[in-house]
């Protein structure tokens, strides 16, 4: 029996013929906390996509658990705030997989509503139009609508962006809470002191991995200064590559990639990949 519930074999990503995220291998265990970090247009957000399975691989797999449930919050850019809906409205489509979208809510329904909104302190605002709320309410309602979906495995996109530092706390609480009940936990994230402060394990991609491991090893300034010159090296109007053409950029066992892990060697500094 393996420990892992999302696996990467060579997996790559990207949109209109153009790769996203490169040769991704290695596996994700049970009950990890993990943040992905990385300069813009390294990946981070693609991943979770495919991770998803919004995006279909351009070539490898990513394997998920059979029968996981999973739940993903995207970037609050992506989120239609002008549709005319409450926040009730917003949280109750955490429920949708089990009821169906036109499905009759149970009591027990509304009580996880209720306990969810509880859980990230917005009693009171069942029937607020999602359009009147600040950016920090509407994380947390957002957050409230992952609480119900009870999912085995969350995917958060940027979840931390545009909020207060109050609601920054509470946000942490409620992953610190999900990490302890063992679910498995993936957030893209951009401040580092937060990552080094919390999470435990952290993938750096560069558009391919660059290092993942101890939260520790992976964030050591060899490594980021890597996964920057890799991303202002980088052709988008490059070919295709395949694993085989890749150089060893860096040595993943002395960086901490390998802990936990089972990764390909990463592509040379420069060149597409």
């Amino acid at each position: 029996m393996t420990d892992a519930c999302l696996t990467f074999r060579n997996l790559t990503l990207g949109y209109n013929s153009h790769p996203a995220v490169h040769h991704l291998d290695g596996s994700v265990k049970h009950g990890s906390l993990t943040a992905v970090v990385g300069l813009n247009g390294s990946g981070k957000s693609t991943l979770m996509k495919g991770i998803v399975g919004i995006l279909q691989p351009m070539a490898g797999a990513c394997l998920r658990e059979t029968g996981g449930r999973i739940a993903y919050l995207p970037q609050q850019s992506e989120i239609d705030r002008s549709f005319p809906a409450r926040v009730v409205d917003l949280v109750s489509l955490g429920l949708w997989s089990r009821r169906g979208l036109l499905g009759r809510f149970t009591r027990d329904d509304r009580a996880a509503i209720s306990n969810a909104l509880g859980s990230v302190g917005l009693e009171g605002f069942e029937k607020r139009p999602i359009d009147t709320l600040s950016g920090g309410q509407l994380q947390r309602a957002l957050f409230a609508r992952v609480l119900v979906q009870d999912a085995d495995i969350i995917l958060l996109d940027e979840p931390f962006n545009a909020i207060d530092t109050k609601t920054l706390g509470d946000l942490i609480d409620i992953i610190k809470r999900w990490h302890g009940e063992r679910r498995t936990i993936m957030v893209v994230i951009h401040d580092l002191q937060l990552v080094r402060d919390h999470f435990p394990e952290t993938l750096l991609l560069a558009r391919h991995p660059i290092a993942w491991g101890r939260t520790k090893e992976t964030l050591r300034p060899e490594n980021m200064l890597q996964a920057r010159r890799f991303i202002e090296a980088w052709d988008d109007e490059a070919e295709w590559c395949e694993p085989a053409t890749l150089g060893i950029g860096l040595d993943h066992q002395s960086r901490g990639a390998r802990q936990n892990h089972d990764h390909q060697p990463a592509p040379a500094e420069k060149g597409a990949a």
